[in-house]
Formats: structure tokens, sequence, C-alpha cells
């Protein structure tokens, strides 16, 4: 009995960290073989760090709601409008000043609940399919952004010496990925709130037959959601010492695409683990890609890096469809 625990025990570790190993050692290779290293700098470092945190909220933020059927295209808009109010009313309060950053911070996040919670709202009470719904909330998203920035990205109000000392140093981003993850772990894992999504999400219509109530529960989640992203808006304004707010016509749904591979990633690692850590593993994993790309930027282009994104994706869900036939491929034949 204890060997089989062990035996358990010793599976579900090497299932958690195959995929984050096997990717370290590939990319690590290859910046050995170009005659180069992956994180050099300090501020490399810093940008791993953050990415990593970026991708991890960006995935789980997709994932909350794509888990229960609903498609929700307004995550980037929310992200964009939400670090917009949080600049513009931090550099209004200190004009750049001692504390800008934790003023931004707190602001960008409170104006994602806001923006996550009326996307939700209008959502439940429209009744239409919620992939229609984050269309539209989507173009009105980005609308009040450019006309509040007429199209202009944000620059003075985000670069001053309290966001620079968020940036030159890893330690606020590792900070923000440890309480995201226990704030998210708690509330998904270990409440009421969290039982009945997961009911919700597994069963619909038996779980409202049994009283669960789903309108609270999906606006929380769009909530939730808004939150993250906020945070996710926050990181990048730091990261980019700017905000690009000239997205219109759906040009916020990009940020989407980063999160499609460590989600399927993290949904595999769920299988051996906890899904929320396996969205941190998968983080990482794209966060060494993406410093591996900025070691080979000028033999890799952005166009490249895209096309090896997608690829890499294609040949996952490959994987994941056919997952049993290459395992009985493998597998040795049994006398």
């Amino acid at each position: 009995m204890e060997g089989q625990m062990k035996n358990n025990l010793g599976k579900r570790i090497v299932g958690t960290l195959a995929i984050p190993v096997i990717v370290a050692v590939v990319l690590l290779s290859l910046c050995a073989l170009g005659g180069r290293s992956m994180i050099n700098t300090a501020l490399g470092f810093n940008n791993f760090v953050s990415y990593t945190a970026i991708v991890m909220i960006t995935t789980i933020a997709l994932s909350i709601n794509l888990n229960s059927g609903r498609f929700d295209f307004s995550l980037g808009a929310i992200m964009t409008l939400s670090s917009v109010i949080g600049a513009k009313v931090s550099y209004a309060a200190l004009a750049g000043g001692e504390g800008s950053a934790v003023l931004m911070f707190a602001v960008t996040v409170l104006s994602g609940i806001v923006l996550g919670l009326i996307s939700g709202v209008i959502y439940v009470f429209l009744g239409i399919p919620p992939i229609i719904t984050s269309l539209g909330v989507t173009l009105i998203y980005e609308g009040i952004t450019f006309t509040i920035t007429q199209g202009r990205y944000l620059m003075t109000e985000v670069q001053n010496d309290s966001m620079r000392a968020c940036r030159n140093t890893w330690i606020y981003s590792a900070l923000l990925i440890v309480a995201v993850l226990a704030f998210i772990i708690y509330v998904f894992d270990r409440t009421r709130f969290g039982c009945n999504y997961r009911a919700l999400k597994e069963g619909q219509k038996v779980a409202v037959d049994t009283g669960i109530r789903e309108v609270p529960n999906a606006i929380a989640c769009y909530t939730v959601c808004g939150g993250l992203m906020g945070v996710v808006g926050f990181l990048y304004a730091v990261r980019t010492t700017n905000i690009d707010t000239s997205a219109l016509n759906f040009g916020s749904i990009g940020i989407m695409f980063t999160a499609f591979l460590p989600m399927f990633i993290g949904g595999y690692i769920s299988r051996f683990s906890n899904e929320k850590l396996g969205f941190f593993l998968a983080a990482l994993c794209m966060s060494m890609l993406n410093s591996t790309f900025a070691v080979f930027s000028n033999e890799i282009k952005a166009s490249t890096q895209s096309i090896i994104n997608a690829v890499l994706l294609v040949l996952f869900l490959i994987y994941l469809s056919n997952e049993y036939r290459i395992k009985a491929f493998f597998r040795p034949i049994r006398k």
C-alpha cells in the first residue's frame, strides 16, 4: 500500500514537471548552441518574471469563463481601459510622484472589477449568447478608451520614478503571482462559490435543478476576470512604460491569444496536480520561450515568433487529440 502511494506520488510529480523540464532543456540547449544565455541581465530576469505573471493571470482569467462555455472577447479591452483609468486617476492625484504606482495599481484593479461586473450584468440580463455579448462589450470599451485618450499612447502618466521602481525589480511581479494563485485557489477550490462553479461547469442543468443559482455565479466570474485583467493591465504598463490605446474594431483581442497555449498546457498538467499550478508552470514555459525569442531577436522576427507559437499550439492540440494512439504506439508489446 505504501509502495503504491509512493508510486502515485512519483507519477504525479513527474507528470507535473515533465513539460516545464522538457521546455527548459530544449530552450537552454538552443541558447547554448547559439552561444548565448537565455537570461543574462537583471532586467532580463525582471522581464522573465513579469511576463510569467502576465501570461499566468491572463490564462486564469480566460479559463474561468471559457471552462463554463462562456467565450469572453472583452478581456483585452478591460485590460486597456482599466489601466487607462488607473493611469489618469493616479497622475491627476499625484502627478507621477511618490506612491503613483500603488495608487495606479489599486485604481486599475478596482476599475477592472467594475468593468467585469458590468460585462457580466449585460450578459445575464440581455440573455443572448455570451460570445455575442462580449463582442459588443469589447467594441464599447475600445471606443471609450479611444475617446478618453484620442488614440494616443499614454506615456507621461506611467513614466515616473514610482513605476520605474516596479520595473527594476522582479519582487513585485513575484508577489502578484503568489497572491493571485493563493486567491484563485482559495476562491475556486475552497469556498462554496467554487463548489457551485465546478458543479455548473460539469452539468449546468443538473446543478440548477439542485438549487444552485447560475446568475450570481456567472456575474461573480465576470467580476473576478475583470479584476485579474486589471492586474494584467498594470503589469503591462510597468513592463512597456506606456499604454497602447489605439486598438479599435476588436484590436484588443490579441491579448487572449497569448493564453490559449498555456491554458491547454495547464489543463494537461492539471491531470497530475492543481489546475492553477498548471497554469503557472505553463506560464513559466511561455516566459522561457519569450526570453529565447528576445535572445534571438535579430534572427527571429515578430512574425516568425507568431508562426512558431501557432505551430506549437496546433501540435499540442494534435497530441491531445491523439494521445491514446501515440501512447499505444510507443507502448512495448506485452507478452
